[in-house]
């Protein structure tokens, strides 16, 4: 398996406040979820019903639904995702702009995913039995994909996947080969690129009957968040091209560390680096 641990890390900006508390908020709501797993699903509470978003009921979980997580891999790996991609964006946009980033990244995600779930006929999904009903499902067709409750923080961090990419294609992602426990780099551009074909692939393979590959995840909430991220990002693009200006160093070589210019930085300096 290959996972992110690190990349180049633009300097200045702000300090990635809004990132680490994401990060804390999710891990805090999988410990309380952990805790009262004994005594019933709170997923089922809190997660995203399609079925139900579509018949006007359970706005909110659109919103609490983004902070919660099936497992504890899911969770690791969403968090590291955004422990790697989500700091260079923040401290090149600001703070808040990135929250407000963030949240409408996850919700167009959510939305994305709802429409794809319902099929464009909502009156077709009125037979479904509801994967979290304690009623009986005879005569019902059992849990189809508008009735499961979805959860995960994967829209919203796709959204910032899609956003870096645009921002940041030169950026060098450092990735770990677990079973060899050796790092390599490879660009942004070409890292993000293949994640996207992955999905897109996922993602109209899920279309069609279900099967192992295709069923249990959320793969249009993963290509909506980043569409919806692309677009934004193009927005910020001149930022993110203006803080990737290497610095020039004594002796006329340039340093390969971008920067965020002093006209675009907020609060004190920032450098994370790599993880590993």
């Amino acid at each position: 398996m290959i996972f992110p641990i690190g990349d180049d890390q633009v300097k200045g900006g702000a300090f990635p406040y809004v990132s680490y508390t994401f990060i804390a908020i999710n891990v805090i709501v999988f410990l309380i979820q952990f805790m009262y797993q004994a005594e019933g699903s709170l997923i089922c509470e809190f997660g995203c019903v399609p079925n139900e978003v579509v018949a006007g009921e359970d706005y909110l979980s659109l919103l609490t639904s983004m902070f919660m997580h099936g497992g504890w891999m899911h969770l690791i790996g969403n968090m590291l995702f955004l422990w790697v991609f989500a700091d260079n964006i923040e401290a090149t946009v600001g703070n808040f702009n990135f929250f407000g980033f963030y949240m409408m990244g996850g919700l167009f995600a959510s939305l994305a995913h709802i429409y794809f779930s319902v099929g464009g006929d909502p009156a077709a999904l009125l037979d479904c039995c509801s994967a979290c009903s304690d009623i009986s499902c005879e005569g019902k067709t059992a849990h189809c994909p508008g009735s499961i409750p979805s959860v995960g923080a994967s829209g919203a961090i796709s959204a910032v996947l899609g956003a870096y990419l645009v921002m940041f294609p030169k950026s060098q992602v450092k990735l770990l080969v677990l079973y060899l426990m050796q790092s390599f780099k490879i660009p942004a551009l070409w890292f993000l690129g293949f994640w996207i074909a992955q999905q897109l692939f996922s993602g109209f393979m899920s279309l069609g009957p279900e099967t192992a590959a295709t069923g249990g995840t959320a793969w249009w909430a993963h290509i909506g968040g980043f569409v919806f991220g692309l677009a934004a990002g193009y927005f910020a693009r001149d930022i993110g091209k203006e803080a990737w200006q290497p610095e020039p160093v004594a002796g006329g070589k340039d340093s390969s560390t971008p920067h965020v210019p002093p006209s675009k930085s907020e609060g004190k300096g920032y450098d994370d680096g790599d993880m590993v």
